[in-house]
């Protein structure tokens, strides 16, 4: 595929985890591994197709208010998807930098521990950037920024000031959303400021390359204002 005037960066809603789970008739946390699994399939698709930085929502604040016994079962899969990126040979061969975004603290100590561990040990990589969103709300991010502006004590305070406080500063070109819903859901509301945006109805774990390829070459014909 022709990587002339691709994305640079894109944001991905990973939605219908569970849907997927009960349309197969598997249990529900089937449904969150299927899922989490294609995330190292769209690693791979975006190092191939050229696309230098990928982020995805992966568990929102509000989703702390689910059913006790699929959290634990969540951070089960998180602690052991964390541990599979410290020792994956493909991201440290690709020189892909992980970063995890959002109001860490609200996890376990663990789990915190484990994420720093990543984010360590990836930081000096350049290549290539997956940014996973965890505990993460766009207008907590918009608040958090503000309250780290004013522990600085910055009076002056513009667009520029703003952006390098979030927790992401990229801006995003596409946002993808499978799972046939048509919002946003809190998810990088400054950061999408002008992107692409597209609505799949396919559910997150069937997901292909085929799908991101096409989702591509439509935005390629597409002519971006920026509001202009």
């Amino acid at each position: 595929m022709n990587q002339k005037n691709n994305p640079k960066h894109i944001a991905l809603v990973l939605d219908g985890n569970r849907r997927y789970a009960k349309k197969y008739g598997i249990p529900k946390f089937r449904g969150h591994e299927k899922g989490f699994n294609k995330i190292k399939d769209l690693l791979k698709w975006c190092t191939e197709l050229g696309i230098k930085e990928a982020t995805l929502y992966c568990f929102s604040t509000e989703n702390f208010e689910r059913d006790k016994k699929e959290i634990d079962y969540l951070f089960g899969l998180f602690r052991k998807k964390i541990g599979d990126f410290k020792k994956d040979r493909t991201i440290h061969k690709n020189k892909v930098k992980i970063s995890f975004i959002g109001r860490l603290s609200m996890f376990p100590k663990d789990m915190q521990k484990s994420m720093n561990e990543v984010m360590e040990s990836t930081k000096d990589y350049k290549n290539y950037k997956l940014n996973l969103a965890l505990a993460y709300g766009s207008r907590n991010e918009i608040v958090d920024a503000f309250k780290k502006i004013m522990s600085k004590g910055i009076k002056e305070i513009d667009e520029n000031v703003i952006k390098e406080n979030l927790y992401l500063p990229d801006d995003v070109d596409i946002l993808i959303r499978p799972g046939g819903e048509k919002r946003l859901s809190n998810f990088l509301l400054w950061q999408n400021s002008y992107a692409e945006l597209f609505f799949i109805d396919k559910l997150w774990p069937e997901f292909t390359k085929l799908d991101l390829m096409k989702i591509i070459r439509e935005y390629k014909k597409r002519e971006r204002r920026f509001g202009r």
